[in-house]
């Protein structure tokens, strides 16, 4: 039985395995996460950003946050961003996540939390795409990058079954669209690289934006269609334009409406947020309905909330399996006299 001295470590390793075998499971504590959150049983504050004056591309980011329901956790996602580690083939993104007891506030783990970030980034993915479709199936889905997040979002809509009659893959480098490709084909799906981006998109169904993009680089008004759903996962790549003409589905309203997304630029050059339409939380309870006469951009900010709820579900079956790392002594007192 826990106690409120103990403490464990989980590698990453570790949590790659346990998230390969429970994807589905990730799928629905990432649901789960969102309904607690919107019921307002969670505390999530803004995001806090390390920047550095020489490196203006990079960041370590701070992700605070309470869930209650079924997690009654509180912790902090420690995430660094280097996009140039992409060029010595390292990925991106490096984390670590910290969970305390609610009760006495005392941490009682520490976990390896890029494969957390990345599995919850891609569950929410999914959870949208099957919030705005009504379905789990597709013609044609593009893959708009082809890194670490975008293998993640692929596998999980393999985990949650869709049918996919193609997949095709666009990125910057055809090497690395070349092998996401390739790791399609491997998950049972036929998949095939584009170089061009409008060849990418034209006639997909579903289509996911998974860059390292820093600002908008698609800004032709009408490049998508009422037919198609868009999931803008790296948040940055859509232009202002583009936003306003669609339907805007968030995870968080305010959390999104920061740090120069696609909709907060929209927000900044049209002085509203009437292009704004709900959350997917609120589309889940019916509160919000699926407009079908214009494109759909599921632009999720990515809540510190998913990160314990991923986080928890983790710790406990690896503690449960004895995978957890114990470290006797971690806290050098346990009472205050003695």
């Amino acid at each position: 039985m826990t106690t409120v001295f103990d403490f464990h470590v989980i590698s990453g390793s570790t949590i790659r395995s346990l998230l390969a075998e429970s994807r589905t499971e990730t799928v629905e504590t990432v649901r789960a996460a969102y309904l607690t959150h919107h019921d307002g049983d969670s505390v999530n504050p803004n995001s806090y950003f390390l920047r550095f004056p020489e490196k203006s591309d990079s960041r370590i980011i701070a992700l605070p946050a309470y869930l209650g329901g079924d997690c009654g956790t509180a912790g902090i996602k420690w995430i660094a961003s280097f996009p140039g580690n992409i060029e010595r083939n390292v990925p991106r993104a490096s984390a670590a996540l910290l969970l305390n007891d609610y009760t006495t506030g005392y941490p009682f783990a520490c976990l390896e939390a890029s494969q957390i970030s990345a599995a919850r980034t891609a569950a929410s993915a999914v959870v949208g795409a099957e919030q705005l479709t009504g379905v789990r199936s597709a013609r044609r889905v593009a893959m708009i990058g082809a890194g670490v997040i975008a293998r993640n979002i692929v596998e999980f809509f393999h985990a949650q079954e869709w049918s996919v009659d193609q997949f095709v893959v666009h990125d910057r480098s055809s090497e690395y669209a070349g092998r996401l490709a390739q790791h399609i084909t491997g998950l049972g799906y036929s998949a095939e690289r584009e170089d061009s981006f409008e060849q990418a998109v034209d006639g997909a169904d579903v289509i996911v934006f998974a860059t390292t993009a820093g600002q908008p680089w698609v800004t032709e008004a009408g490049i998508f269609t009422a037919e198609q759903t868009i999931l803008n996962i790296s948040l940055r790549d859509i232009g202002p334009q583009i936003i306003a003409g669609a339907q805007n589905i968030l995870d968080d309203v305010d959390h999104c409406m920061t740090a120069n997304t696609s909709p907060h630029l929209a927000e900044q050059e049209f002085g509203h947020r009437d292009f704004l339409h709900g959350t997917v939380a609120q589309v889940m309870r019916g509160e919000v309905t699926v407009d079908r006469t214009k494109p759909r951009i599921f632009s999720p900010f990515g809540l510190g909330v998913l990160d314990l709820a991923v986080g928890l579900q983790v710790y406990r079956t690896a503690v449960e399996r004895n995978l957890a790392v114990g470290v006797p002594g971690f806290f050098g007192e346990t009472e205050r006299w003695s």
